[in-house]
């Protein structure tokens, strides 16, 4: 009995890939397919890093082909190919990055930071590239929170190499500073500071960068939605409802802006005593969801209020890193693979498809 690519075909489009909620026809990621009598080789490309479910794929898609009567050996090998995407009209690329993401917050202390820089840790455990730029000029943390007490080196005295940490590549106006010293700047020079922070480092090769913005709706939200080449935003909010009010701000700023949001987080949902294991809602309870209900956006998860989160990110070592088999880590890759999917469905970046057209004076 042959097998053919039409019967493989027909299973892979009712087979359906647990991070997307697609079949993989659908989704594109059917690559080439090689059928030798009864053996079948399938090469499965998804548009997202998902290396912690990358078996489980394997074995999802060969136990659907093994439904074939008279299917032989079943070879399934699945990788990630992750493109750049489409940006706000008028504003180009930056060297180096394919995608850039925004994560906001409309207030502080709402562990916007810490999720940022979690979230950069997991897309990297998933096996992207990956960098994280601190765009809070006035109170940057992403230093301490990926434990860096050295300055950026510069090898040609104009730019800047990023600073290695946890395998991923970090900028911050933090490590150019003294640690106490404080940025009595007015908004013109915080916003020069953030395009140089930016254009002025030597990104190599990063499938993503993190941007971690100050929270509000000032200068540097501005100067990002106007300047910089953004593929699109999270938002990261507790189910407070003063919270919410001000990530609803922050939401409508990057609509009026075009820039996509990818979906909302929200931190802080509940907590559990860590002395007789109750758990409650201290914040309230449903904020988040409710409020993509109301915008139409996507809630990429819920993190509890845990101590841990806090003690990770103060010592210099995340919880995606220190604990990368805790359930916290699971939720941050579980959100980082979301947040990925999101942009692989936005647009493709066709720029560099044209022809650049440069006049010369004879």
């Amino acid at each position: 009995m042959t097998i053919s690519e039409q019967q493989i075909q027909s299973i892979l489009q009712h087979t359906i890939d647990p991070t997307t909620g697609k079949d993989y026809v659908a989704s594109n990621a059917v690559g080439a397919i090689q059928i030798d009598q009864t053996n079948v080789t399938i090469d499965i490309a998804l548009g997202y890093p998902a290396q912690s479910v990358k078996n489980n794929i394997q074995q999802q898609i060969t136990d659907a082909l093994a439904s074939i009567p008279g299917i032989g050996k079943i070879t399934v090998t699945v990788s990630s190919k992750i493109i750049p995407h489409s940006v706000q009209k008028g504003v180009k690329l930056i060297p180096g990055v394919k995608n850039i993401i925004a994560v906001a917050s409309g207030k502080g202390g709402v562990g916007k930071s810490a999720t940022a820089v979690n979230l950069a840790l997991a897309l990297a455990a998933e096996g992207a590239s990956v960098g994280i730029l601190d765009a809070d000029i006035y109170g940057p943390s992403q230093p301490q929170m990926l434990g860096i007490t050295h300055h950026p080196e510069s090898l040609d005295g104009k730019t800047m190499e990023p600073v290695i940490a946890h395998g991923i590549q970090a900028m911050s106006i933090g490590l150019l500073i003294d640690v106490e010293t404080p940025m009595v700047w007015r908004g013109p020079m915080v916003t020069q500071a953030l395009q140089q922070l930016l254009n002025d480092t030597n990104w190599k090769d990063l499938d993503y960068l993190i941007v971690d913005l100050p929270p509000g709706t000032g200068d540097i939200q501005l100067t990002l939605a106007q300047k910089i080449p953004v593929t699109g935003a999270v938002i990261v909010t507790t189910p407070q409802d003063i919270a919410l009010l001000d990530a609803r701000k922050g939401l409508k700023m990057f609509e009026k802006v075009g820039i996509p949001i990818l979906g909302i987080v929200e931190n802080m949902s509940t907590h559990t005593c860590s002395q007789c294991g109750h758990t409650e809602p201290i914040f309230g309870t449903g904020g988040g969801e409710k409020m993509c209900r109301d915008y139409q956006v996507e809630f990429l998860g819920a993190l509890p209020l845990d101590i841990r989160i806090r003690e990770h990110t103060d010592t210099g070592k995340p919880s995606v890193v220190a604990e990368p088999e805790s359930h916290i880590a699971e939720i941050y890759r579980l959100i980082a693979r979301r947040i990925a999917v999101k942009v692989a469905e936005s647009a493709e970046d066709h720029s560099e498809l044209f022809a650049k057209i440069i006049m010369e004076n004879d």
